[in-house]
């Protein structure tokens, strides 16, 4: 995975899960979340195409971090351990 590519998260307005996941990057990986770049996913349609029914969805480049929920285990592979435990 590039460090030199954007972190990019996909979301829905009013989506439960992609809150659960925006929440727990905050709590366990703040540093992590401020570097976040948003895409609401029905404010495109080739978002929507692409990750409408998979949201939340966290990438970098061309990898999928994570997708449709939250999962602590594939975030402390990417960023190590949380700042607070989660």
């Amino acid at each position: 995975m590039s460090e030199g590519q954007p972190l990019l998260f996909y979301y829905r307005d009013g989506c439960h899960l992609c809150e659960e996941l925006a929440s727990l990057l905050h709590r366990g990986w703040p540093e992590v979340f401020s570097q976040l770049h948003w895409r609401d996913v029905d404010r495109s349609n080739q978002w929507r195409e692409n990750y409408g029914l998979k949201v939340p969805v966290l990438s970098r480049g061309t990898q999928v971090l994570c997708e449709l929920q939250p999962d602590p285990a594939c975030l402390r592979e990417h960023f190590g351990p949380p700042d607070i435990p989660v």
